[in-house]
């Protein structure tokens, strides 16, 4: 079954008031492991973002972030999602919206999480796991950050 995200953007009319732009299902699902989905329904290239720019280029997004900008992304992980470490080069809001989850960390800690949790990342090396059986939705805002120091060496995004 494919991930089906509606999304539905506001802007202004000539006169300033209130419209809705778009309202469409997401065409832009891709699969980069099997197992697992995603479509990325909003991106900025700049902060903070101009909202006197109507462009959308959350078709152009084609990684995890957007350098210098923003990703919002909506993905869904099946039971027994291929494990993928990484680290990103951003501050990332991971909100589960439907299922569980588990976040593994480099050390082998392990965080359960369940619809409504908020995970915080901050340029931190961890997996999604699902060892459920159901699927985990998961809505993701990314902002683009510097990267943390350790010993005077910058942490690398990498995965």
């Amino acid at each position: 079954m494919s991930l089906e995200v509606r999304r539905v953007v506001t802007g202004h009319d000539e006169n300033g008031k209130a419209v809705v732009v778009t309202d469409e299902i997401a065409t832009n699902v891709r699969s980069l492991r099997p197992g697992g989905q995603s479509a990325v329904v909003w991106a900025s290239d700049k902060m903070p973002p101009d909202l006197r720019d109507d462009k959308d280029i959350s078709h152009d997004v084609k990684s995890t972030i957007f350098e210098n900008g923003t990703v919002c992304r909506i993905a869904q992980f099946d039971p027994g999602i291929e494990r993928r470490m990484h680290r990103t080069a951003s501050l990332d809001y991971a909100i589960i919206l439907e299922g569980e989850i588990d976040m593994e960390l480099d050390d082998g800690e392990s965080v359960h999480l369940k619809q409504g949790d908020v995970a915080i990342q901050r340029g931190t090396n961890h997996c999604w796991v699902n060892n459920g059986t159901a699927p985990c939705k998961l809505a993701f805002i990314l902002i683009h950050a510097e990267m943390p120091v350790i010993d005077g060496n910058v942490l690398d995004a990498h995965g």
